[in-house]
């Protein structure tokens, strides 16, 4: 192991590194899941559960990791899912930006991040902006042109999230402004971390909690605790919603948070370029399943038909390497870079993607295979009841608005 201001080996140290630095209130709500966290727990569970069917000769000296999503090249297929209000570090999502471009891979930008959009595309021109329904359909076209005019490269509509604000364990609470009350409150802990402290220090500026790519034309951005608010109050979208805002984007367009057959086949529908299966790593309804368990029903109902991607529980290379095998064209880490961001800032963005990339590589390598796009089902060990099939068989076909059209028996 190298010394504590450098190289770590695993995201298993980066998270270690990340509790040691981090306030605990800024640590948990890293880790926190809804509820009891079953479901944040079955995220990491299920990958434990696949075993792979490795060759012992004939393999391949060189591999090739590359692939594309949504029209982008990636060097492997990894990409960053977005996350909001990252007060880890003081460059946030501009220090995630660069490290995903310096590793040849496409960055996504949280509506509720904590740098604008503009920043970020400057950093990583391959960025894709995602959006909840937030406000009204004005406010929401404003956002689609100020992404389009900042240069992103497509749209992440993000939908699995059930508004759940219980935890067990306790939530942590984040505060809506800095002032001087709650930084009297929050001092005992800050004070704890003395590195998190003196980076802050260094920076001249406290952690943001605005929204600025929440901003209307010609006022401030909200903070983020006023602009959860309007998201919790704005009529939740259709599936005829989403096939208008998926036309008014001419360009790639992902909807995340599928977990259902039936949703996969609707989101075909209302005509999106990729899904990610993802159960917005456990602060979904709790209980749902892993990601990894629904994901084989679901990429062989859809998958001839719009890329498929996956979020939830990626932890290392071999990971990346089941959700291929099991039909995913990538995956989306949420949890992991941020670990790495707060261990070492882009630096250490950078080594949690070198880690996953070396762990895909020599799990490919084992599994006997030149290239990604080979992996299939025959290069895990499933276990019987490991799938959770939502809906497995859908009798028909939706149109926009989510009604009946065609059984599938006619087509």
């Amino acid at each position: 192991m190298f010394g504590e201001s450098g190289w770590f080996e695993s995201v298993a140290e980066a998270q270690r590194r990340a509790k040691k630095r981090l306030p605990k209130s800024v640590y948990s709500a890293l880790v926190a899941g809804s509820e009891r966290g079953l479901t944040a727990a079955d995220n990491t569970t299920a990958f434990a559960e696949l075993g792979f069917a490795p060759h012992v000769a004939g393999l391949s000296n060189i591999r090739d990791l590359s692939t594309t999503l949504m029209g982008q090249p990636l060097s492997f297929p990894v990409m960053i899912s977005p996350t909001g209000v990252q007060a880890v570090h003081p460059d946030g999502e501009v220090a995630v930006a660069r490290a995903a471009a310096a590793r040849g891979i496409p960055m996504a930008l949280s509506l509720f991040a904590s740098k604008p959009i503009e920043q970020v595309v400057a950093a990583n021109p391959r960025t894709f902006f995602q959006l909840h329904w937030v406000g009204s359909r004005e406010l929401l076209l404003h956002m689609l042109h100020r992404a389009r005019a900042a240069g992103a490269v497509g749209l992440i509509v993000t939908m699995d999230w059930s508004f759940s604000e219980g935890r067990d364990w306790g939530s942590p609470v984040i505060p809506e402004r800095l002032d001087a009350r709650t930084m009297r409150r929050l001092a005992p802990e800050v004070v704890a971390r003395p590195r998190w402290l003196a980076r802050w220090a260094r920076s001249g500026t406290f952690p943001d909690l605005t929204a600025p790519n929440l901003a209307e034309p010609g006022k401030s951005a909200p903070t983020f605790f006023a602009a959860y608010r309007d998201w919790m109050s704005t009529p939740l979208p259709s599936w005829e919603d989403i096939a208008w805002l998926r036309a008014q984007w001419d360009g790639p367009f992902m909807l995340k948070g599928v977990g259902r057959v039936d949703d996969a086949l609707r989101a075909v529908d209302a005509g999106v370029t990729a899904i990610s299966v993802s159960n917005h790593g456990g602060n979904n309804l709790d209980g749902a399943p892993a990601s990894i368990r629904v994901l084989p029903a679901i990429a062989d109902a859809v998958g001839d038909q719009v890329e498929v991607t996956l979020d939830g529980g990626i932890r290392r290379g071999s990971d990346v390497a089941k959700a291929l095998s099991l039909g995913a064209r990538a995956v989306l880490i949420g949890r992991a870079y941020l670990w790495g961001l707060a261990a070492n800032g882009q630096a250490g963005v950078e080594n949690v993607l070198d880690i996953l990339r070396g762990g895909l590589d020599s799990t490919v390598l084992g599994l006997g295979h030149v290239s990604v796009h080979t992996l299939g089902l025959t290069d895990v060990v499933v276990p019987v009841d490991f799938a959770r099939p939502v809906i497995e068989s859908c009798p028909t076909r939706f149109d926009s608005a989510g009604h009946d059209r065609v059984p599938v028996e006619s087509r």
